[in-house]
């Protein structure tokens, strides 16, 4: 059951956060308006457009940056107990510096379970869109920059057929240099090749041109030649080269799906998938984290006040980030777990917290 003191610091904890937020979404806005102003007027985009962008961005922009905004928040509001000598004049009524956390606790439940459920169902699509319009209207290449790596792409499309492109247009959904093996057991039993591969959308086919198959025979090879043949494959000419950003537009229930299909194809961006998954469980569970140890740095009076305990709390949020980030990329860009990559800021200040809280406590 929570007393009145509970009740005070739970309201102010959730308050001050939303106050954090509905405080720097707006700052966040204006700068990003000042920066793209000239391309929005230059490139005439519809005002609707831009609205649901920055709608978006609000979202997209608070969950990139809620680490900051609640480690921050809880400085804040902490610190003004501290200097008020509320925290001490609690801690002397008897209650202990653990109980004193509980409302901190439910606090940070709260907080993570909504992020949680933003990450695994709103997020996406605000990602979806956000990155949709940067790569549409803002980044040069348009909507060809919003894919990967296109040439030199080989796949697994299913236990034993393999297919491989030369290069791949977005625009006119065609692949150049095609080829296809289909294998069985260990053995070849054949190869499709042709110049050229287009995507037909009415009938869902495929069109091949300079075709040719050759069926392995026992003694002697079957080759079949066409200048042009219409035929059905299982998998779609954009798998080849998925959009660059998206895992972060996916549900949760669609990228555990679309992780274990891009394994089975031997993806070479599953790595950068996987942070994306892990991070959806790794950033709610930094609430508690960042809770405890902004509770650890602010609970004591302090002769530069506010002000040191702000400058301290800053200093180890924008820590916290700047790790997450470098252990992200790495991840990405390596053979790095990205488990491990994901999770280690939060197990290293998890150790901090723990120090920082032993102090707190004398």
């Amino acid at each position: 059951m929570l007393t009145i003191i509970d009740r005070y610091i739970l309201k102010r904890y959730l308050a001050t956060f939303a106050v954090m937020l509905f405080m720097f979404i707006p700052i966040g806005i204006i700068i990003d308006v000042s920066e793209k102003v000239n391309k929005l007027i230059e490139n005439d985009i519809p005002i609707s457009a831009i609205a649901l962008y920055y709608y978006n961005f609000t979202i997209y922009f608070a969950n990139l940056l809620f680490p900051i905004f609640l480690f921050l928040s809880v400085i804040w509001f902490t610190s003004k107990l501290a200097n008020n000598t509320e925290v001490i004049a609690i801690l002397s009524s008897g209650i202990s510096f653990n109980r004193f956390l509980k409302p901190y606790v439910i606090g940070a439940t709260i907080v993570s379970i909504f992020v949680l459920l933003m990450g695994f169902f709103i997020v996406p699509a605000a990602s979806e869109g956000f990155n949709s319009f940067r790569y549409t209207y803002l980044k040069g290449g348009g909507k060809e920059a919003m894919r990967g790596d296109n040439t030199n792409v080989y796949r697994q499309i299913s236990d034993d057929e393999f297919i491989f492109v030369n290069s791949y247009n977005e625009s006119s959904q065609t692949a150049f240099n095609f080829t296809l093996e289909k294998f069985k057991g260990e053995k070849l039993d054949y190869k499709i090749v042709a110049s050229r591969i287009k995507w037909n959308p009415k009938d869902s086919t495929y069109t091949l041109y300079d075709y040719t198959k050759r069926t392995v025979g026992e003694l002697n090879d079957v080759i079949e030649k066409q200048p042009e043949k219409k035929a059905a494959f299982n998998f779609d000419l954009e798998d080849l080269t998925p959009v660059v950003y998206i895992a972060e537009t996916l549900t949760y229930g669609k990228l555990v799906d679309f992780i274990d299909k891009e394994r089975a194809r031997g993806s070479s961006d599953i790595n950068t998938y996987l942070v994306v998954l892990y991070k959806k469980f790794s950033i709610p569970v930094s609430a508690f984290i960042l809770t405890l140890i902004a509770v650890s740095v602010s609970s004591m009076k302090r002769r530069g006040g506010m002000g040191t305990n702000l400058a301290i709390g800053i200093a180890i949020a924008f820590s916290y980030v700047f790790f997450d980030k470098i252990f992200g990329t790495l991840a990405e860009k390596s053979t790095f777990s990205p488990f491990l990559a994901v999770w280690l800021p939060n197990i290293l200040y998890t150790i901090l917290g723990y120090f920082l809280l032993r102090n707190a406590k004398r």
